[in-house]
């Protein structure tokens, strides 16, 4: 008894010292943020600053410094709208996968797979040749078809794997109560598969939401670009400061944020339970 609770005071302490490690960077933001320029480059850095000032966030809302509302809408645009596409393509075709038996579906599966191992990177240039030619070049509908692109294959992957741990027995007692194939996915199967479902929601819109390689090559355009861009752009500027980045920075994180918990609790709850009487 007495060892395993200096294990879980160990593995306590542990966790602790993974957060304090993993948080750390969030305080030194945070601290920046508040500082004034000079206490931001002052030797030694104070963790904590002895003057607070707000003005860094006063900037960044700034228009005429950093348009930061124009850049967050763009991003939260292009996110929300490749995250709401990503899971209606991929519950249908998830499911189909799942369950339904095709020719050629094992070979559909292996090439969403082999997609999958392909970067961003090497997808750039087609990409850029098709939407080139197609005339879509600096606008945010290309980089909403390119985020799809690289998340689709992963996105796919997880459903297939949650729909196939739903029992066949809850499909087969909705046929039975008369309930045709629609009616079965949208009524029984998709309320069923939220968490896995509001999985894949997170994982791309946090995709799209962090993506720098598309937006960067598809927009040109100042009032369409995305507040990843917005930084490296400030970055670069002659209103850089190390405040006003700490800001943007964390600015940048909070709708993530927001959108994670909000989803958190369709996650982490499993909804099977219970689906079948005995």
């Amino acid at each position: 008894m007495r060892r395993r609770k200096i294990i879980n005071v160990l593995l306590n302490l542990l966790v602790v010292a993974i957060l304090i490690v993993t948080l750390f960077p969030f305080f030194i933001m945070l601290t920046t943020a508040l500082k004034t320029d000079a206490a931001s480059v002052a030797y030694p850095p104070e963790l904590w600053p002895g003057e607070i000032t707000f003005q860094h966030f006063q900037d960044i809302v700034n228009p005429m410094i950093f348009p930061f509302f124009r850049y967050l809408a763009n991003s939260f645009l292009i996110a929300f709208i490749t995250a709401v596409a990503s899971v209606i393509i991929c519950s249908l075709g998830g499911y189909s996968l799942a369950k339904l038996n095709f020719f050629g579906k094992r070979q559909i599966h292996n090439v969403t797979l082999v997609v999958y191992m392909f970067s961003g990177i090497l997808l750039i240039v087609p990409l850029f040749q098709i939407f080139n030619s197609i005339g879509l070049i600096d606008n945010r509908f290309a980089v909403i078809l390119a985020c799809l692109v690289s998340s689709m294959p992963a996105a796919l992957s997880m459903l297939v794997s949650y729909f196939q741990k739903i029992p066949d027995s809850i499909e087969e007692a909705a046929r039975i109560d008369g309930l045709n194939r629609v009616q079965v996915i949208f009524k029984v199967v998709m309320p069923l598969s939220v968490p896995g479902i509001m999985s894949v929601f997170s994982y791309v819109f946090m995709q799209a939401w962090n993506n720098f390689l598309f937006a960067n090559t598809f927009l040109s355009s100042m009032e369409k670009q995305t507040l990843i861009i917005g930084m490296r752009n400030l970055f670069t500027s002659q209103d850089y400061v190390w405040g006003r980045m700490m800001v943007a920075s964390l600015l940048t994180a909070i709708p993530v944020i927001i959108v994670f918990s909000l989803v958190e609790r369709f996650i982490s709850g499993g909804r099977l339970d219970g689906g079948v009487k005995g």
